[in-house]
Order: structure tokens, then sequence, then C-alpha cells
């Protein structure tokens, strides 16, 4: 029995001796992690260096609940950080949309000179393209033998006046009618009375009855001219057209009614203000941009169709919550604000944004009348809060819309 007894430990021994020791694992101590004084944004979960400033990763103890919303500063905080609240409210906003465009020639201003009687052209005053041209100025001379015997016949019927004293026939009716015809054709008063002194001659030439630039010459020294003929196009620069392209997805966002601005990049420092003139009713199916036109005064004639501009529309004015832009904070996801719930102690809240201006921003939805939100130090804020927690607020918020 007892050599039995011995056998049965021998094999137990042999047994346990062949099993592997038990091993202890220490766990990781989950409750602190390694972070960077310079770069708070370095959460590691061992020691080691920072990745940004090589510096040594110091040790920070999480809170028991690690998605923790809220973070209280002490006085000093505040004031180094340059933390500043305000209370909100509705205020006015209007939305401000900047296009960019030529300025080109405003078509209401421009004329045709054209030939009034058929003719050949002797001789054209004017050959340049761009050159001004004031009323009066002589255009060209012309050749029409229609328009002599027409002269003739003015001639003729006021010498007939004045040796035929005693005729039936009323030669008044037929001076007027025959002068009549001269002025349809474009002749002035001055060039009738130069006929009356025997000064006719065989070229006929031609005033304007407009002011403006040239914007195209029709016809050469030696052209026919058809009755109706055109000369000259000119445009008159005391206005012009800012022409600026508009995407489709902007124009609902476009008031016709509202006020408009045009910069020009060549003349820094002035501004010139206009109203929205035409809306083109057919869009582009190719890049769907459809085009606006404004008119702008050119006083000075210091303006030149071509110039590039800038178009600033401002549409009319609501009410809503507005906060300065640097009050928000934004991501490719989602854009949060700071909201004071306590003395020096702050809350993050998710807002829907809405029109953006120069330095302001519409909140739509997030905020209610009367909530203390920060303007001032929101990053400062943020940084102290992942610092202080080891979690970006902002990432809570994209998992939560998750």
């Amino acid at each position: 029995m007892k050599l039995y007894k011995l056998l049965i430990a021998i094999l137990v021994f042999s047994i346990s001796c062949k099993t592997k020791p038990v091993e202890i694992v220490k766990q990781a101590d989950t409750s602190i992690y390694y972070t960077c004084s310079m770069h708070p944004q370095v959460m590691q979960d061992k020691a080691g260096k920072c990745p940004i400033c090589g510096m040594e990763l110091i040790a920070v103890t999480k809170p028991m609940n690690s998605i923790v919303d809220e973070i209280k500063l002490s006085d000093q905080q505040m004031q180094l950080g340059g933390i500043h609240s305000d209370t909100i409210s509705k205020s006015s906003i209007s939305e401000k949309t900047v296009l960019t465009g030529t300025l080109n020639f405003d078509q209401m201003n421009a004329v045709s000179l054209n030939s009034r009687v058929m003719g050949r052209v002797e001789h054209l005053y004017f050959k340049n393209i761009g050159d001004p041209i004031h009323a009066g100025d002589k255009l060209y001379d012309l050749y029409s033998e229609e328009l002599n015997n027409a002269k003739q016949e003015y001639l003729l019927a006021i010498k007939k006046q004045k040796t035929i004293t005693d005729a039936v026939i009323d030669f008044s009716a037929i001076i007027n009618s025959a002068k009549n015809k001269l002025l349809l054709w474009g002749l002035t008063e001055e060039q009738i009375n130069q006929l009356q002194n025997n000064r006719s001659e065989s070229l006929t030439s031609f005033y304007s009855m407009s002011s403006g630039y040239i914007t195209s010459i029709d016809v050469k020294e030696g052209d026919y001219l058809m009755e109706g003929g055109l000369v000259f196009r000119l445009s008159n620069l005391s206005t012009l057209w800012a022409e600026a392209q508009v995407y489709t997805s902007q124009l609902s966002h476009i008031d016709k009614q509202a006020t408009a601005f045009v910069q020009i990049p060549d003349i820094p420092g002035k501004e010139f203000k206009g109203s929205i003139s035409f809306v083109n009713p057919e869009i582009n199916p190719d890049t769907r941009i459809n085009l606006i036109r404004v008119s702008i005064p050119n006083n000075n004639n210091q303006l030149r169709p071509g110039m590039p501009a800038y178009v600033f529309l401002k549409n009319a004015q609501k009410k809503a919550f507005t906060l300065p832009i640097d009050a928000v904070m934004r991501n490719s996801n989602v854009a949060m604000v700071w909201v004071q719930t306590a003395s020096n102690t702050f809350k993050t809240r998710m807002v829907e944004l809405g029109l953006e201006t120069d330095d302001l921003i519409e909140i739509k939805s997030g905020i209610k009348d009367g909530d203390v939100v920060v303007t001032q130090g929101v990053y400062l804020l943020n940084s102290e809060y992942i610092f202080k927690n080891g979690v970006n607020p902002m990432g809570q918020h994209d998992m939560s819309k998750m």
C-alpha cells in the first residue's frame, strides 16, 4: 500500500513539472495618457517624445468620466487666454455675394451712324476704332448724284419764286418740300443756307448727331453706300456694364433689387455703386452659368471696357442670430460653439450655420436668445479642454453624428 501511494505521488509531480507556469499579465494603466505641454493635441497611451517638437511627453490623469463636455477655468486662465463671452440676441444680417466680371459697353447707349442717301464715300475723317466723336463733328464726304439733283431742285424752286411773281403756282410749298427732303437726307440748316448763296458743291459733308467712342468702322474710302448703309457704330461711355457670371446654385440667393458695388483691381481704393439692370433668363446648358449686368456710372471716363471687375451684391437684410466668424469652430462635418453654463464654466454645443458675411455668420439652430456664447479665445479654450480631458470635443460631436 505504501508503494502504491508513492507511485501516485511521483506521477502527479511529473505531470505538474510539465505544465507551464501561469504568467501574471499586468494591464496597462488606462487612467492616464501622455501628451505634450506645447502641443496638447498629441495624445499617446505610453511615454515618449512629441512627434512635433521632440519634447518629452508628460503624464496626464484622465477623469473618471472621459466623456465630459464641460470645462471650468480659473480667473487667471480666463485672463491669460483672452476668453470673452457675450449674450446673443437677434440682429440684422445680409448676405453678400461676390462675383467676378468684366466691364463692357452699355449697349443702351450705343448708336449707329447710317447713310440716309446712296452715294460714294470720297473721304473719311475718322479711321481708328476707339476715337472719340462729338456731336457736330464732320464724319465723311459723299458724292451722291441723287442728292445733287435734290439740291438743284431746291435751288431752282427758289430761283423761280424770285423771278415769277404773279404765278398761280405756290413755290413756297415746293421750296419747303425740297428743303425737307434735304433735311431728311442728313443736311443741316447751315448747309441748306449755303446752297441759297450758290455755294453748292458736288461733294456733301455729313456730320455726327451723337457723341461717343467708335466701336466699329464699316466703310472705307471709295466704298459705295446704299440708303441706310452703316458707316460708324458709337458707344457712349458715360455708363458701363459690369457683366458677371453666376452659377445656377447662386441664382436663388440673388436679389434683383439688391444694391451692387463694383470694384476695379486696376483702380484700387475706389468703389462704384450701381444696380442690376439685366439677368439673362437663359442658362448655358454646358457650363450651367448665367449672366447678370450691373450698370455703373463712368464719371470722368476713368473706366474702360475690358477691365476686370469684382461685383458685390448686398441682398436684403433679415433678423437672425449672428456671431463673429472666429467664435465658431468648424471642420468638414460639424460646427460648434462654446456656451457659458456657469461662472468660468463652458460647454460645447453643435450649431447649424447660415449666411456668412465678411465678419459675421448666421446661426440657424443650436443656440437660443439669451445664451452666453464665447466670442473670443475659442481655440485656446478648446486646447485647454483637450489638455485636461484628453478628448477632442469636435471628435465627440463627429462620433455622435455618425
